[in-house]
């Protein structure tokens, strides 16, 4: 056997195991990956009224990815205002919250790749007679907006009708509470929390016709973590092979009930 076939043989078994070790270098060997999570934002997560779990479609997604992964899930809550802050400074590995694709954010957190993508628009109460519009609304003097603090809906509400019509919540909870009890006209979420809050109040609570420019959400993790290519991966075989699909239909769906919601 000459010298040559044998170097060529060498070569072609260790492109072999390096191509074999290729599929596994995604494999979090079952360590624990701490998750944050709010508990308040569905029908990404919250806690279920009859059965008092936290379900919603993070619990479900993430559950997956750690299937394909090879990790374990820990969920922890966290309030928004801290979380972006938290994941930055390594307290948790991922957070798993309908999160917004923004160039600020980029600067101290990593992406995943984008899983869905989300309008903002406005939920008011459901006899609302006044405006019917985003437009209409934006004309509504002295019609009060809420919006979450440090959220970019914020920002896109400062761009609708300015910062003095503005009246901002820490917490999504808390805006829908004062939208119910009158303390204001409307609140500027994405569609599809918007649709989980509706679904949680369908008899008080509706969206508003129209919807601005679309955003991606995506998963966030500490810049430099070795999840993120890994995550990237999975999420787009979650694309290929239609479980995104199927995630998003079950949980994003325009008739999604926080009562019809059961947990994995």
């Amino acid at each position: 056997m000459s010298r040559r076939f044998i170097a060529a043989a060498a070569a072609a078994l260790a492109a072999g195991l390096a191509c074999a070790g290729a599929a596994p270098a995604a494999d979090q060997g079952g360590r624990r990956v701490v998750v944050a999570v709010e508990d308040d934002y569905p029908p990404f997560n919250y806690i279920d009224p009859a059965s008092r779990r936290a379900v919603g479609w993070d619990y479900d997604a993430v559950r997956e990815l750690a299937r394909r992964l090879h990790f374990t899930p820990e969920f922890r809550e966290i309030s928004w205002d801290s979380m972006v802050q938290a994941v930055a400074t390594g307290q948790f590995d991922l957070a798993a919250n309908g999160i917004t694709v923004t160039p600020e954010r980029a600067r101290v957190v990593g992406y995943s790749r984008s899983y869905a993508e989300v309008h903002q628009r406005l939920m008011v109460r459901k006899d609302e007679r006044r405006f019917s519009s985003l437009g209409e609304f934006a004309r509504t003097t002295g019609a009060r907006l809420g919006a979450q603090k440090g959220n970019t809906n914020y920002s896109r509400a400062e761009e609708m009708v300015g910062s003095s019509r503005i009246v901002a919540y820490d917490e999504f909870g808390e805006l829908v509470q004062a939208l119910i009890n009158g303390d204001l006209d409307a609140v500027i979420i994405d569609d599809v929390g918007g649709q989980g809050y509706v679904g949680a109040n369908a008899e008080r609570l509706r969206l508003l016709e129209g919807a601005l420019a679309g955003q991606p959400l995506a998963f966030i993790f500490p810049k430099g973590s070795p999840l993120g290519a890994a995550l990237d991966g999975a999420i787009e075989a979650m694309r290929a092979d239609g479980t995104l699909e199927r995630l998003n239909a079950r949980w994003f769906s325009p008739h999604f009930r926080v009562e019809a919601g059961a947990g994995p």
